[in-house]
């Protein structure tokens, strides 16, 4: 089941640097929000606040509220979090000494799930909502860095769900993939938003526009608008969102 998200007065830190100031947001359970921005605006560090990520870095920090259906993430142990708050990065990122099956169930082996059955059928589900099973249903035990790039960010999807979050995060997930790829993980995103709240930090203007339902612009480390995602492309309300979109910097 999805589950919404709100931020109240998010800032964030790298050392000294203020690159989140006083955010406040509200992600709408089930479908795609889409981040936008320029370079360096704190779209990363936003979404990576999300499942506390973030502080994992030395020298970050973060003060604020994150609720998921009403619960404060900073006050729960990250690793739960992490379960119901998935994330998939902008590199494909599988474990490259494991096989494509042990890649797919590797976050619930770590939920202590050991139980042969279950985790092959924890798997096949995974990478069936993937949309990857049919690709490597005969190949299980190949490494997952043998495949190629997008069979690797849907492999890496795939670990995500297999512990059955409620968002899934996702941090530029189709820029260093070829139009092919893209599309396929495009797809993807618009069938998962079915059953899932999906946040995805996109610096691409025209799949936000493909993909989302609601859309964030972030300037310098602010929350500049936030609307339905064809208002804000079409009738942007702030003059820096309609600078943006337009192409007059970026």
């Amino acid at each position: 089941m999805a589950d919404g998200i709100l931020v109240k007065q998010l800032n964030a830190w790298f050392g000294v640097t203020h690159v989140l100031k006083d955010v406040d947001l509200s992600v709408t359970p089930g479908g795609l929000t889409a981040i936008i921005g320029p370079s360096g605006c704190g779209k990363s560090t936003f979404v990576r606040c999300l499942n506390r990520m973030h502080e994992v870095i030395p020298g970050a920090r973060a003060t604020g509220t994150v609720l998921l259906e009403g619960d404060d993430l900073y006050a729960q142990d990250p690793v739960v979090i992490r379960r119901r708050v998935g994330m998939v990065f902008q590199k494909a990122n599988p474990f490259p000494t494991m096989s494509v099956f042990d890649n797919a169930v590797a976050g619930i082996r770590l939920a202590g799930v050991r139980n042969r059955a279950r985790l092959r059928e924890a798997a096949e589900r995974a990478l069936r909502q993937a949309a990857l099973w049919d690709e490597v249903k005969d190949q299980l035990g190949r490494s997952g860095a043998s495949l190629s790039g997008g069979q690797q960010q849907r492999l890496c999807i795939a670990r995500a769900l297999a512990v059955e979050p409620s968002v899934l995060l996702m941090d530029e997930p189709c820029s260093a993939l070829d139009p092919i790829a893209t599309a396929k993980i495009e797809e993807l995103m618009l069938d998962l938003r079915r059953h899932l709240t999906i946040v995805i930090v996109t610096h691409n203007m025209q799949q936000a526009a493909r993909v989302s339902e609601w859309t964030a612009f972030f300037l310098m480390g602010e929350l500049i608008e936030m609307g339905v995602t064809k208002e804000l492309f079409t009738t942007p309300r702030d003059s820096r969102t309609e600078a943006y979109i337009t192409g007059r910097f970026g």
